[in-house]
Parts: C-alpha cells; structure tokens; sequence
C-alpha cells in the first residue's frame, strides 16, 4: 500500500518570542495568586513566524515531505506563506481571510517553562477548513492546535467518512471541552501531547493515563528534556525514547513541533514506531538550537546526529 498522503490543519500565526533569565517560581507567591501581578525584565525578543500547522508542514518539507497545509491566514503573511510553498508545501487550500493572522506572544524563563498569549484572529475564519474533500483518498488528517469549534467538526469528519487521525489538541485543550477531547482521542488512531498536556486530558476526561492509552493505537506524550513515552494498544509496551542532545539550547519554542514533524515524517512510511520517536528527538533537538519555531535542517546534520545519539544508521 502506498504511504498516505499527510493533510495537516492547525494554526498558521506570527509568533513574538520573549526570554528572561529568572524562573517563573520565583516570581509567582501562591498566598497571593488572586491577586497577581508579575513584570520581568525581558532579555531577548523575537518575532518570527510559526504557527504549530505551519511549523509542522515546514519541519516535514525541509525533510523531503510534501503536505497538505490547511488553514487559515489574514492577506498581512501572503510572503510567509509563499516561503512556506517554495519549501515544497502545498498551500492551495489555505484560506485567505479578512482577519489578521493570528499571533502568539510567549515568555519563556530559565528553566523553559512557558506562559503564552494566543490572538486567533484569521484562524476564527475556519468554516471552510474541512477534511471531507479528501474522505475517498489515501489520507492521514493531522488536527492541530486552532479554532475549537472546527477542530470538533473535523473530527466528526474523520469519525464519519473513517478517515484516519493524529489528534494533537495542545495548548487548546484549555478551552476545549471534556467532551471533544473524548470525541478526539476515540477517533484517532495517534494522540499527541506533552506532559502537561497529557494530565490536563487526564483531568477533563476523568480517564487514566494508563485508560487513555488503551482507547488509541499510538499515544505520545513528551516530556522535555526526559524524552519521550509512547504506548497504545498497537505498542506492546511503553517505548522510551531518549533526548537527541542539541549543540546548544536557545529557546524552546518550536521543539515540540519539530518533534512532530519527524514521527510523522517515519509513521507515514510506515517505520518501526521507536524509530519514528527518535526521528522526532533529532528534530527537535534542532529546533532547540535557535530561537523561532522553524529550524534550519540539513538532512547531511540529521542523519549524522541520529547515528551519534542512537547508534545506527537511517536513510532520509
């Protein structure tokens, strides 16, 4: 059988990257977080452009990969867009909107921990973001991180017309509701998330960790700088995947995107599934080494540090 065809929908935004050299425990007394008020003097500042769909589609493209990106856009990243298609991307069913593209504004401390501003703004205009042209085609739809109530209608979709699903809600797990998340996760056949993200679905489903990963073939759960876990009913046992160490750490913003991009890139070829996993290490590693969500990846780089990290070879 052929390998399918990756569809990707999830935001398309410009991303403002701030770091600070304190550590977000320091600042925050518990006593009085009803009352917060907290202002850190900013070290370095970014923009760059991002989107977790657009970080995904770019990472899967500079491998070699051709997806499908659908989204949202408003007319100020028409260039943005454009790089992303010289890249190999497919773009022809990004929409256009009268909004502005959404922006994410983040601060990130010493010790990596994020606190983010998510503006939506073209990624509201979704009606037309639908996987039902591609419900009769070799097809895997990847829902990511954007509007919540189109996210639910894709999965519907999937769920319907049997298309096959990696289901990635992320950071907008907060305002998706327990429901939904249900409805996600038991019409996917891969669930990712990182740790937080995992407890936060444990606590809006009411499911175990251990339940969730006996509702879904392939469950992933990153864990930062302690690797990656994946299980599932189609994993004999939780595979442990180690961090591939980067030169140097920037920022870690993208890192989790990056990820992504390299399971997905071996799971469409069908590769043993602890590969796909170290796949998605090297990658993020990269993403690790600069500041921005879209790192530059020279696949000469990737396959010496793959072997270096995990002692064999692989082919790109």
């Amino acid at each position: 059988m052929d390998n399918p065809q990756l569809v990707i929908c999830g935001s398309i935004a410009v991303d403002r990257i701030m770091n600070f050299s304190g550590h977000y425990r320091d600042l925050i007394e518990s006593s009085k977080i009803e009352v917060l008020s907290v202002s850190v003097l900013v070290n370095s500042l970014d923009e760059a452009e991002g989107g977790t769909g657009a970080n995904i589609a770019f990472s899967l493209a500079a491998l070699g990969d051709k997806p499908i990106l659908l989204g949202s856009i408003g007319k100020n990243t028409i260039a943005y867009i454009n790089k992303i298609a010289a890249m190999g991307v497919d773009i022809s069913n990004v929409h256009v909107s009268q909004l502005p593209t959404a922006s994410f504004n983040v601060l990130t401390d010493s010790g990596e921990n994020q606190v983010g501003g998510f503006y939506p703004g073209a990624m509201l205009d979704s009606k037309s973001l639908s996987f039902v042209p591609w419900k009769d085609q070799n097809i895997l739809a990847c829902i990511s991180p954007h509007d919540p109530s189109a996210m639910r209608r894709q999965v519907d979709e999937c769920a319907k017309h049997k298309i096959r699903l990696v289901y990635d809600p992320g950071q907008q797990l907060s305002s998706i509701s327990d429901k939904d998340i249900r409805a996600g996760v038991s019409a996917a056949e891969v669930v990712i998330a990182n740790e937080y993200e995992l407890n936060l679905m444990v606590k809006k489903t009411g499911w175990s960790e251990s339940e969730l990963s006996s509702k879904v073939p392939v469950l992933i759960c990153t864990n930062g700088p302690r690797g990656s876990v994946i299980s599932g009913t189609n994993v004999q046992s939780p595979v442990k995947i180690s961090i591939a160490k980067p030169a140097k750490i920037a920022d870690p913003t993208g890192a989790g995107d990056a990820y992504r991009a390299g399971f997905l890139y071996g799971y469409l070829r069908q590769w043993d599934i602890k590969k796909c996993g170290q796949l998605g290490s090297v990658i993020a590693s990269f993403a690790l080494e600069q500041h921005g969500p879209q790192p530059r990846l020279a696949k000469k780089a990737i396959t010496k540090r793959y072997k270096s990290t995990y002692k064999e070879k692989i082919a790109l």
